[in-house]
């Protein structure tokens, strides 16, 4: 399995679309452990551009705060599944209490911002969903 996490200064990002590093993680899911993550700065934001990259770098499963329903369609035609609502600010805890179970996630879909379908808020420049 190979989980992708959205980075912001080498920490978890609630904002999925804005991150400016992804962590590409190898886990191997029978023994419940984690390879060191391989760092990836996003190519420009596009229409479907995130999902083909990531599936290209061969991300099965994403960990993000938020994303729109559209993205999240997008990502499983990619064959990517997306957990959301996901908290939490070390990656490599957020990917290890993922694969015990633990994982501190609401499920919650983001319908806070007018165009979600690459996961970036196009219509504020705040954190984006789930940013306090």
């Amino acid at each position: 399995m190979r989980i992708a996490i959205p980075l912001q200064q080498g920490r978890f990002s609630q904002h999925f679309g804005g991150a400016e590093t992804f962590a590409l993680y190898t886990v191997d899911v029978a023994d419940r452990t984690v390879g060191e993550p391989e760092l990836d700065a996003p190519p420009e934001h596009g229409r479907g551009i995130f999902p083909m990259w990531l599936r290209n770098k061969g991300a099965t499963v994403i960990l993000a705060g938020g994303m729109g329903p559209r993205a999240i369609d997008i990502f499983a035609q990619h064959g990517i599944d997306v957990v959301l609502g996901v908290q939490g600010d070390d990656p490599n805890a957020v990917v290890q209490s993922y694969l015990d179970g633990t994982l501190d996630a609401t499920g919650e879909v983001c319908h806070e911002h007018g165009y979600h379908d690459c996961g970036h808020d196009h219509g504020s420049h705040g954190g984006g969903c789930h940013s306090s």
